[in-house]
């Protein structure tokens, strides 16, 4: 199958799930694994080390959540992948959240037995303090939210981010420069723009 024939197939299985087509969702999930996992890998390496969730449970998870949901309303592959990033952006959170209650150690520092000689820091970057920045940032600008997600959850390019939302690129340049600044305010500094 070429990737023109396998591009228009995806887009018949989206509509067909959106529809409710159980079948659909299901002969979906195996022609965007390889993508899910390259999402989910990407995603667990901006976490704090001693993360155990693995890529390959992060995709099931996630894409349960989605095609579980009553709400379908994916407007193609963009759209998808967005969903996609948010819920296993919203799996972390719940996670790192679960992790730092006291009946499951949150009280305690975690020690990796086979690295305790050697001097590593941990990345500045929280997901809690990112998650309640971007809480922040959707009250004040709704829009940046999906901004967010699409850039950098789900890796989107600023014009696949113009073509899933609908705008221009330039419109969406002009917005990451602002979301970046926003967040490099709240947060400190942060990755590249």
């Amino acid at each position: 199958m070429t990737q023109r024939d396998s591009s228009q197939r995806i887009s018949e299985l989206i509509e067909s799930a959106q529809a409710g087509g159980e079948q659909a969702a299901e002969e979906l999930f195996p022609l965007l694994y390889g993508e899910l996992r390259d999402l989910a890998r990407q995603m667990i390496a901006r976490e704090r080390p001693g993360q155990t969730l693995q890529p390959t449970a992060l995709v099931h998870e996630a894409y349960l959540r989605i095609v579980g949901g009553r709400d379908r309303g994916w407007d193609g592959r963009p759209h998808l992948f967005a969903a996609v990033a948010e819920a296993m952006r919203r799996i972390l959170i719940n996670r790192a959240r679960r992790k730092g209650r006291i009946k499951h150690g949150g009280d305690h520092e975690r020690v990796e037995l086979d690295l305790t000689d050697l001097p590593i820091e941990a990345p500045s970057e929280d997901i809690l303090q990112v998650e309640e920045a971007l809480a922040s940032l959707e009250a004040a600008y709704p829009q940046a939210r999906a901004i967010v997600n699409l850039r950098y959850f789900a890796g989107f390019t600023n014009q696949e981010t113009a073509d899933a939302l609908g705008m221009s690129d330039a419109t969406v340049r002009r917005e990451w420069r602002f979301i970046h600044a926003w967040l490099r305010d709240a947060l400190g500094p942060v990755g590249p723009e």
